[in-house]
């Protein structure tokens, strides 16, 4: 099984053998405790549960001190789930970033920086209004959102999905098909080619790519 729980460390360059120079992400990848393994006959559906760093009992729970104790382990901080039909893993058995040393590609999916409440120009790209004297205060204004007519006297309505200011960031997001640059099995490192989400020491997940979202050539000079 080729999915590991981590912690995005940073990004920094790398450089090939041919000297070009690759940005990348460094994430510690484990080494992850088979907390739980799901069967369709029991649960619905296929599944595993990684656990990942060790936690004082005093900082966990009963539950999970117990559901930890079930796999050989002390309690982990963090458990995420890897849904698949292919399992040639065990309870207890543990993962590190070896079983990722012939993977060429990865999803890695965190949760985004939250940015707060944002206007319309950073949370969906708009253009603004006209920066001239003759607007005043309107720069970075939405313009009209719909001169809807009253509805049955309870006064104009917005129509759903209307883009506007909003909270943003905070979100589960997916980048997938992600070039593994290299492997450190000593220090449980993963370098990965181009930015993830989240921020520097936030969690995040990689697993092996289930789609490949790259061209023909690009995947040809990954090897």
């Amino acid at each position: 099984m080729n999915a590991l729980i981590g912690r995005k460390i940073g990004m920094t360059r790398f450089f090939t053998e041919d000297g070009e120079n690759v940005p990348v992400t460094v994430i510690q990848a484990g080494p992850c405790v088979v907390t739980q393994v799901k069967t369709e006959e029991a649960d619905g559906y296929n599944a595993v549960q990684l656990g990942f760093e060790d936690v004082k009992p005093r900082r966990s729970t009963m539950p999970v001190i117990g559901h930890d104790h079930r796999a050989g382990s002390g309690p982990l901080a963090v458990h995420r789930e890897f849904r698949s039909d292919d399992i040639d893993v065990e309870l207890g058995d543990k993962l590190d970033v070896s079983c990722m040393a012939e993977t060429k590609f990865v999803d890695v999916i965190g949760t985004s920086k939250g940015k707060g409440f944002q206007g319309v120009m950073k949370r969906h790209n708009f253009r603004g209004l006209e920066a001239s004297h003759g607007v005043k205060r309107k720069h970075r204004h939405p313009g009209s959102i719909g001169g809807h007519s009253a509805n049955l006297g309870t006064g104009p309505k917005i129509k759903k999905g209307k883009r506007m200011g909003g909270r943003m960031g905070g979100e589960r997001v997916t980048v997938r098909s992600l070039q593994v640059v290299g492997v450190d099995a000593q220090k449980n490192l993963i370098l990965v080619k181009g930015p993830v989400p989240g921020p520097a020491d936030g969690i995040v997940m990689v697993r092996e790519a289930v789609r490949l979202y790259k061209t023909k050539a690009r995947i040809a000079k990954a090897g």
